[in-house]
């Protein structure tokens, strides 16, 4: 079956920067700075409410002409999360961030937020599988 998005949390872990809807675009940026993150998970009220990327900043604020300091997270995330549980695999996710043009992946267990996966995780997922199947078909042949 492969590795699992539960595979990749047990490697990197399930802790999730996140920022209120109502904080400001260049409070956002001051965050993914500090944590050399490129996206972050956006909260109403406690809740999951959606995502902000360096994408939406470019292209929501910059692009448009807005003050990263007026504008609000809230105005330029993305509401219309894909996301994924633990049992997804790897594989999965690369076809979910390919068909859907995204970058990371919320993931959801028992109804709340577990953790989040990247293109940069998933990429190392698939890696690891390729060179444990390497390993196994040079003993293989060697056998």
């Amino acid at each position: 079956m492969g590795k699992t998005v539960s595979n990749l949390l047990a490697a990197k872990g399930t802790d999730v920067s996140s920022i209120d809807a109502d904080a400001s675009v260049y409070e956002a940026l001051q965050l993914m700075a500090e944590k050399d993150l490129g996206a972050l998970v956006v909260l109403e009220d406690g809740e999951l409410a959606g995502i902000v990327s360096e994408r939406d900043y470019a292209r929501k604020v910059i692009l448009l002409d807005r003050g990263s300091r007026e504008t609000k997270i809230g105005e330029i995330m993305t509401r219309d999360l894909i996301s994924v549980t633990p049992t997804h695999t790897v594989v999965e996710c690369m076809e979910l961030m390919t068909q859907h043009h995204i970058r990371h992946l919320p993931v959801i267990v028992d109804g709340a937020l577990g953790g989040i996966v990247s293109i940069g995780d998933v990429v190392k997922g698939v890696i690891g599988e390729q060179e444990a199947l390497i390993i196994q078909l040079e003993q293989y042949i060697t056998s």
